[in-house]
């Protein structure tokens, strides 16, 4: 069940850009899939510095933790989360692995095919004419942000991904509500484009 959760949160982290309010205007799901796709045309990898805030549904205290993410076209995502909740996973297309360095703990699953990075960064290569086969979007425009919420029709850990995706590129914030009703809100900062990463940077040890 974790290691399906923190795939959500690569997927979905490797794909977008982000945002804050104004005023709504109503856009179709296409169109928000669209302007996430323009955002990205030309970028062939990036990294970020992240905090992720995580509410378990059976604790008042938020869980905070700061780190880095880093992505590499065509289906390579790194996330780490530093003390005290450390961890790193990487995604390389269906294959995910989980390190939690603290506790000796090393996990590899492999996804499948429909669920693998490279499909989806293959989908959001090409004009975005209709939605992806399983899920729900709905999109909205806040001045120069789109707001897409992305739901799995199948059920499973994930009830809804929000995306806060800022016309520019500029990834800011991720929200994850699961079924269980944890709710995780990571914020991005410092976002490089075109940084040249190379393999070396996507190395769990």
């Amino acid at each position: 069940m974790m290691l399906k959760k923190l795939f959500f949160i690569a997927l979905v982290a490797a794909l977008v850009s982000i945002a804050s309010p104004v005023s709504a205007s109503p856009l179709s799901a296409v169109e928000g899939l669209e302007l996430l796709r323009r955002a990205f045309v030309g970028v062939n990898d990036f990294t970020a510095e992240i905090t992720q805030e995580k509410q378990l549904s059976l604790m008042k205290k938020k869980m905070t933790a700061s780190g880095t993410v880093r992505f590499k076209k065509p289906d390579t995502f790194y996330m780490e989360l530093y003390s005290p909740y450390a961890s790193r996973i990487l995604l390389k297309d269906t294959t995910l692995t989980l390190k939690l360095p603290n506790e000796g703990v090393r996990q590899k699953i492999s996804l499948p095919r429909e669920q693998g990075l490279g499909r989806w960064i293959s989908f959001l290569d090409r004009p975005v004419k209709s939605l992806p086969d399983g899920f729900d979007v709905r999109a909205e425009k806040r001045g120069s942000t789109v707001i897409l919420e992305i739901a799995p029709r199948k059920r499973g850990a994930m009830r809804e991904i929000q995306l806060s995706l800022s016309q520019d590129g500029r990834l800011k914030r991720l929200v994850l509500e699961e079924n269980n009703r944890d709710r995780t809100v990571i914020t991005f900062h410092r976002m490089k484009k075109n940084a040249g990463l190379t393999e070396g940077d996507f190395r769990l040890e």
